[in-house]
């Protein structure tokens, strides 16, 4: 058993976080690593165990462009400063872990600079893949060459040379020695040569005991990446998906699909790396439609099989979208000290706290215990983790269903309720988009396991309910006056057919506000007729 295998992460964009600015202009250090030093009591107040942190090193722009891998970047302060912070880390009993971009280089790193002034003559043509002095780039060097995402910013490596290779391994052996790092968080790992992460690995298991490699892999099957020759774990990009849509769209099937697919595709001892938001992706405050998700969500990323990790500044629930040509607000500098009342005040912040706390005390059934589907429908869904039992409900009402459970008795981790169990079977009861941990109350003997408190669950189920009347307030009424005419539907206008619809919804079942509101937003004829066919 490895720390990274009952990990909880916390990860943070330094240069965002810090407020450096966009451009490097490589003159003397700013020490704004230093700043961060607050952050460290506050990672560990949350629960988090491990910090994923990076890029840190001297690079021109947003840190992805290295031009030093040996060097702080200027913008944070010094080598100095970067071991007095994860000697400040390791004090606090945190892990940290660097991000290593090691798939491409900047157009300043020595190599490919040697390139640019020596051309055919440079003894580093070869450290990048397909340079080709007969072509050209968008800064008009006279030679072109591979690149990552088609941006000649970002020169591919060569990987299969020998001589990048071993620069590479030397590199991780340089953060270990120098920094006493925990692991590397391999950016772009999905393009990475498969014979190099071998190295990686073989370097990294040389270098450091319970050394952690995790790889930035977005599709395919993670196994090719997480084994045991390659790299530890992946990023699950599939579940981010999942968890956010599988809310958004009130259907649960799709997370549990990713799930049941996942454990299929990858052995139980490989923990991936769960997340709902990064400095890549959208904030989830901004991608949930109904904001009080965040409570279920997060349960979820706390308890379903994988290491949970929480990007800076989502634990007070703000938000950040993708602009046109730029990701600043996914990053964005925030005062702690603006926050300082966040944990008594914020629901979304007492919340992780108390999920880290519950993470804690119950590491062996949530990193080791078994994952077991014990209920599914498209607005509630139940499973089992060892001894536990985690339960979520995205319908904007109350919700109550039953479970086969092995125990006598449970007690709710996040409301403190406790629940009996009648003839094997537990009646678990959920307010509005909400979500509840139980474990046997036999284990509760020392009282500690209520990590929460009935509050913080009412508070997201006031505020679905609140956020379900303004959206129901919005919405275009359909008018109730309209007949459907005896006619063929190819006849009907877009409200008879919307009429038409919901009249023959209204026949399998009760109509939800949320299927009301699915129809009166359809306002183009060729769907709806189409929508009306299929009944």
């Amino acid at each position: 058993m490895a720390w990274y295998d009952e990990a909880v992460f916390y990860h943070i964009y330094p240069l965002g976080l810090t407020g450096a600015p966009k451009h490097n202009d490589y003159g003397e250090p700013v020490r704004r690593l230093r700043t961060l030093l607050p952050w460290i009591d506050h990672i560990r107040r949350l629960g988090c165990t491990a910090l994923y942190i990076g890029p840190l090193f001297q690079s021109v722009g947003h840190g992805y462009e290295t031009t030093d891998y040996l060097t702080l970047d200027s913008r944070l302060g010094t080598n100095e400063d970067l071991v007095a912070f994860v000697e400040a880390c390791h004090d606090a009993g945190i892990r940290v872990v660097f991000d290593g971009v090691f798939n491409h280089t900047g157009r300043d790193f020595f190599a490919f600079a040697d390139i640019r002034q020596r051309r055919e003559a440079s003894a580093y043509q070869d450290w990048y893949c397909n340079v080709n002095f007969w072509g050209n780039n968008e800064y008009g060097d006279g030679f072109s060459y591979d690149t990552w995402g088609g941006y000649d910013l970002l020169a591919k490596l060569n990987q299969r040379n020998p001589a990048v290779r071993d620069y590479l391994c030397d590199v991780v052996r340089f953060w270990v020695s120098e920094f006493n790092v925990d692991g590397i968080r391999l950016d772009a790992a999905d393009v990475l040569d498969f014979d190099f992460m071998c190295a990686l690995r073989q370097t990294a298991d040389a270098a450091k005991p319970d050394f952690w490699l995790m790889g930035e892999v977005i599709h395919g099957d993670y196994s090719r990446w997480a084994n045991e020759r390659t790299l530890h774990s992946v990023t699950d990009y599939a579940l981010h998906k999942g968890l956010y849509s599988g809310h958004n769209d009130h259907n649960y099937f799709e997370i549990a699909h990713t799930v049941q697919r996942t454990c299929a595709m990858v052995p139980a001892h490989i923990k991936l790396y769960n997340f709902v938001d990064n400095h890549d992706v959208e904030r989830i405050s901004s991608k949930l439609q109904n904001k009080a998700h965040y409570l279920p969500v997060h349960v979820l990323l706390y308890t379903l099989p994988g290491i949970p990790s929480i990007y800076y500044g989502s634990e007070f629930g703000i938000e950040g979208k993708k602009e046109r040509f730029s990701d600043d607000s996914l990053r964005p500098a925030i005062s702690l000290d603006e926050h300082a009342d966040d944990f008594k005040t914020n629901p979304c912040t007492q919340l992780i706290a108390a999920l880290g706390k519950i993470h804690a005390t119950y590491a062996r059934d949530l990193a080791w215990g078994d994952y077991r589907q014990l209920h599914l429908t498209c607005g509630q869904y139940a499973f089992a983790r060892g001894r536990l039992v985690v339960a979520v409900n995205n319908s904007a009402k109350d919700a109550s269903f039953l479970v086969g459970v092995e125990g006598s008795a449970y007690v709710g981790l996040l409301g403190g309720q406790d629940v009996e169990v009648v003839d094997g079977r537990m009646e678990v009861e959920l307010p509005a988009c909400g979500g509840e941990i139980y474990a046997p109350v036999e284990d509760d003997a020392s009282g500690q396991t209520a990590c929460a408190d009935e509050g913080l669950v009412d508070a997201f189920a006031e505020q679905a309910v609140a956020q379900e009347k303004e959206a129901a307030s919005e919405l275009s009424p359909l008018p109730d006056d309209v007949e459907v005419p005896a006619v063929p539907l190819e006849q009907m206008t877009v409200e008879q057919l919307q009429a038409y619809i919901l009249a023959r919804m209204a026949a399998n079942g009760p109509v939800t506000d949320q299927m009301r509101r699915d129809v009166a937003n359809n306002i183009w004829p060729d769907s709806l007729l189409n929508w009306a066919r299929s009944f």
